[in-house]
């Protein structure tokens, strides 16, 4: 990979997924907003509060960690609306690739420009990141990219110059650096990974510090503006009370022996033997969250011991689910789970019968989910005002309006034979999230 320049990310307040749902109610409290350097560590943190979220994604995204960790290392632009648009658009097969004529610069903020050369960089990493191959867009399709994508580097200059100030220490950069470290399982893996990305350690350092430093100043702007009382918690359960119904519910910890896909008959034997020696161990008296912790291949099982929270049937593998809730409380699997993970050993801490949350077992939930809302409006208004005092020229052409029509697939160009061209490769790259748009194009 070529070495590129490194655009900061705003992922902590750009992003402020909402993807926590308080209607659900055994969904954990998120004590705060996304860190962009703890995005890619497991959210499956537990606590004695249910948490159906946390069980869903331990067993759903157990070998996705180690890829999202390496999005800390991916030097560029590549943003997530973007890649949404792109992977839409990717869908319409058949389309067909038109070079569009752009002008250099392709935007202006306060005099300083964005070149042709950058958007059409980042533009490439959006595609390649989202698995779209470029000749299946249209040229209408190419522009709504093109917009996408240069509201983002807009908005990572804006608030580059605005937070020019904010301090951040040595100490503070180290100790992220070793956060993310710790999502890679050796420090060589890290390594590779670093130069693979085409950045030295320092310029990893210098890079993580500047994003570090747009992250900080954007909380200071919204600071204040998340305050949810125990009255807005209570009114928004009360108008949604019908959605905190709950089918039967249960907590367990496990522990995971993965199997890589592909694995060799041996290895999977020797991941089946190793589970089956956990089992003897547990049912001989030895703690089940000391063994899980000790034994346990899944990401963040040292910090959680293996408990998974509360979680319903559906929300887990079939294999999982079934063997979970045909367990008794205190139990633990008699032989090995199979899914396609890996091997489960599974121990049944609490069941719950099927009824409605009470306000008090989902209010941390709620609150949350409202700040996370009020955070997310609060950037946006913030990124609004600094468009609307800066002076942004946008040279690049309007983009289409898009209707059913516009979003059909461009006939294919005739050809006299069949052609013997390869399908143009598709790159999956390691991307990280960059600043979203927030508004339509000043111009």
């Amino acid at each position: 990979m070529k070495s590129k320049k490194y655009t900061p990310l705003l992922s902590l307040l750009v992003a402020l997924p909402l993807t926590m749902n308080p209607l659900q109610g055994q969904v954990a409290p998120s004590t705060s907003a996304p860190s962009h350097s703890t995005e890619a560590v497991s959210t499956t943190t537990s606590n004695s509060s249910s948490n159906a979220t946390t069980a869903e994604k331990a067993l759903t995204k157990v070998k996705e960690i180690v890829t999202s960790a390496k999005e800390k290392l991916k030097p560029g632009p590549s943003p997530e609306t973007s890649s949404k648009v792109l992977e839409g658009a990717a869908k319409l097969s058949g389309a067909t690739s038109n070079v569009i004529a752009l002008k250099d610069p392709v935007a202006t903020i306060d005099g300083v420009s964005i070149s042709k050369a950058d958007l059409e960089k980042a533009f490439k990493e959006a595609v390649a990141s989202s698995n779209v191959n470029p000749a299946t867009l249209t040229a209408d399709q190419k522009i709504q990219g093109y917009h996408q994508i240069l509201d983002a580097l807009i908005m990572e200059k804006l608030v580059d110059k605005k937070s020019t100030g904010t301090e951040v220490s040595d100490a503070e950069v180290h100790e992220e650096i070793e956060k993310i470290k710790k999502q890679f399982p050796t420090p060589d893996a890290f390594s590779a990974e670093l130069k693979k990305s085409g950045q030295t350690m320092d310029q990893f350092t210098t890079n993580l510090k500047k994003s570090m430093r747009q992250t900080k100043w954007m909380k200071a702007q919204i600071q204040g503006k998340d305050v949810v009382t125990d009255a807005d918690a209570q009114k928004f359960y009360n108008e949604n009370i019908k959605k905190f119904a709950n089918p039967e519910m249960v907590r367990a910890s496990h522990i995971l022996f993965l199997v890589p896909q592909g694995a060799s008959d041996s290895v999977v034997k020797a991941k089946e033997e190793a589970a089956k020696t956990a089992i003897s161990r547990a049912n001989k008296g030895e703690d089940f969250s000391k063994l899980a912790t000790e034994l346990s291949e899944e990401p963040g099982a040292k910090q959680r011991a293996g408990d998974l929270g509360f979680f319903s049937k559906n929300q887990m593998v079939p294999e999982f689910a079934t063997a979970a809730f045909d367990q008794k409380v205190g139990s633990v699997s008699e032989k090995p789970i199979k899914t396609k993970f890996g091997y489960h050993v599974i121990k049944v801490t609490e069941k719950k019968p099927a009824g409605t949350a009470s306000f008090q077992e989902v209010k941390a939930n709620i609150i949350a989910y409202l700040q996370n809302k009020k955070r997310r409006e609060a950037f946006k208004a913030e990124m609004q005002q600094l468009r609307q005092a800066a002076k942004i020229e946008n040279f690049l052409p309007a983009p289409a309006v898009i209707t059913p029509e516009t979003m059909k697939p461009a006939a294919p160009a005739p050809t006299t034979k069949p052609s013997s061209a390869k399908p143009a490769a598709t790159t999956t790259t390691i991307t990280t999230p960059s600043p979203s748009s927030a508004g339509s194009n000043k111009s």
